[in-house]
């Protein structure tokens, strides 16, 4: 558990003094800062006037409901949690706290354990949201104009820092997607030769028999002919070479010999060029495997592999998930011409815990399309894809118990049929008095249908 200080401060907010009274006792011991409030107003003006960390209030009060303060905390209270306690439990409660923003839901009569254990969750959350805006921010300042804080990116920032400075070819290695293009420009504009082209050359893209004239131009017969190329165009700048292991045989041999003799001839023409470039190269394959295999030439990969960059794929990047996921949130919804929707804890868990083979490029895309399909001002789990749910959920049963994963289920049970026990316990294969013993375990109501 995340250790609570005196330095944590506490909203109560409850119609009723006993409640208050109770829970003030519970969480005595624990050295908040307490505050109380018998209503949704008077809570207001605490919070106007007085930093809380955490608010516990209750759903049904009268005036505003607890729902109400929900929303007013969640939409001017960044660095405010909320969590909803109830004597009036029900599916349906549970859902529209949690849609609304809440952070936990606790239905009453509750221990002090599991308040407390509320309680706790409840500042884990807060903690780790602040961390992740502290990350995002300081990752919108981080070297090269790259989004990321983690080690890994640390890594690449300080090696991509050291050879912006250098003149020799650079080879950046990784998975599709991890933004291998990206690192290749913010190096190049990192240099001296930021002022000079950056040329990109794709190797996949080009067709073989049209390579040659790609490269080094077309002199033609008259001014009216002459085609450049991107050895000219690139003169003084950087080549980018995009998929390198796509280039073909006879090509590596015409790239070999110019980056040795620093000149050129266009095609049609006897006269040479002097040309003075920087190649930044990059593949997803492994080119020393391509060298053994005899598809790659050895001298060229060598003179390629001066500088090695390889880029950490998504899924090895920690929290940076996270925070480039809010990135292109806020990207796509001024793209868009919209208002920045809010992702629930639990959307933030599937972003979190998704595999992304597709790396930062299917990050950016799936951002994208839940801004298309969701005109809600809130992301939650049902608006992912199928796919994403499953493996969200497939990942999370392994680091959960067995009681939990059956509580779960059993609340799931019970929703799907509407709050009717009866059926729920024919689908689940039990009998009533066994279901009604079960929610009373899991703290959910076990009133008759």
């Amino acid at each position: 558990m995340t250790p609570l200080t005196s330095k944590t401060s506490l909203l109560i907010v409850d119609d009723s003094a006993d409640t208050r009274e109770l829970i003030q006792r519970h969480l005595a011991a624990e050295g908040f800062e307490l505050h109380t409030a018998g209503d949704a107003a008077e809570a207001l003006r605490i919070l106007g006037s007085h930093p809380i960390d955490l608010v516990v209030t209750d759903f049904k009060m009268p005036g505003a409901s607890g729902l109400d303060l929900v929303r007013h905390v969640r939409e001017n209270l960044p660095g405010t949690e909320i969590m909803i306690i109830t004597g009036y439990p029900s599916v349906e409660g549970a859902v529209s706290a949690l849609k609304s923003g809440a952070g936990d839901y606790l239905s009453k009569p509750f221990t002090k354990d599991e308040l407390l254990t509320a309680v706790h969750r409840a500042m884990e959350k807060l903690s780790l949201r602040k961390s992740d805006r502290l990350t995002e921010d300081k990752a919108a300042a981080t070297p090269l104009g790259i989004v990321g804080e983690s080690e890994p990116m640390q890594a690449v920032f300080k090696a991509a820092l050291k050879v912006a400075s250098a003149t020799t070819p650079v080879l950046i290695t990784g998975e599709n997607g991890t933004g291998r293009g990206l690192l290749a420009r913010a190096i190049h504009y990192g240099s001296a030769r930021r002022k000079a082209p950056f040329v990109t050359a794709n190797c996949d893209g080009i067709p073989e028999d049209l390579f040659d004239r790609q490269l080094l131009g077309f002199a033609g017969r008259g001014p009216m002919d002459v085609q450049a190329g991107f050895f000219q165009l690139v003169d003084g700048g950087t080549l980018f070479l995009k998929g390198v292991a796509a280039l073909p045989e006879h090509i590596q041999d015409v790239l070999l010999r110019v980056l040795e003799e620093k000149q050129f001839r266009m095609i049609g023409s006897e006269e040479t060029h002097p040309v003075s470039f920087r190649v930044i190269a990059d593949t997803r394959m492994d080119l020393r495997q391509l060298v053994n295999e005899g598809a790659f030439r050895e001298d060229l990969f060598v003179r390629l592999s001066m500088n090695v960059i390889p880029l950490p794929a998504l899924r090895e990047r920690g929290n940076d998930v996270a925070v480039l996921a809010r990135h292109f949130l806020n990207e796509s919804s001024k793209l868009l011409g919209r208002p920045i929707p809010r992702m629930t804890d639990a959307a933030l868990s599937i972003i979190k815990s998704y595999s992304w083979p597709g790396n930062i490029s299917e990050l950016q895309n799936v951002i994208y399309q839940l801004l298309l399909t969701t005109e809600r001002d809130l992301i939650d789990v049902p608006d992912f894809p199928p796919h994403m749910r499953v493996a969200a959920s497939d990942a999370s049963a392994v680091n959960r118990s067995l009681a939990e994963l059956e509580a779960e289920h059993i609340r799931r049970v019970i929703a799907a049929v509407g709050g009717n026990k009866t059926r729920a316990a024919e689908i689940l294969g039990i009998n009533r008095k066994t279901l009604r013993e079960k929610l009373r375990q899991t703290g959910d109501s076990p009133s008759e249908d």
